[in-house]
């Protein structure tokens, strides 16, 4: 459920398209960052649910350390990553970046 872009639930919101596909690989990014599904997600006092992407944009605003560690040892990688997840998963289907450019 958590990879399916809005205009597949609503045609209000935009035709399917390959930028559907462009969400759903943003949407992975973001687990993979985050080290965990993006499902369930519970915040501290394990009573409110929190959106997954909400809870990676909150990581990185507050500089907090993302939970996997590629390559070097400054995060920068991880970061990166989960910036480009973030720009995949835009709401307006317009918005989001073709595939090429993510890659």
């Amino acid at each position: 459920m958590g990879y399916i872009a809005s205009e597949v639930f609503s045609r209000n919101l935009g035709n399917v398209s390959y930028k559907t596909d462009v969400y759903s690989f943003g949407m992975l990014l973001l687990e993979m960052v985050g080290g965990r599904k993006n499902i369930g997600l519970t915040t501290e006092d394990t009573t409110n649910e929190i959106y997954y992407p909400q809870w990676i944009y909150n990581l990185l605003e507050e500089g907090d350390d993302l939970q996997i560690h590629i390559g070097e040892e400054d995060g920068k990688i991880p970061k990166k990553l989960a910036i480009i997840g973030l720009w995949c998963i835009q709401w307006h289907l317009v918005d989001r970046p073709a595939m090429k450019m993510t890659v």
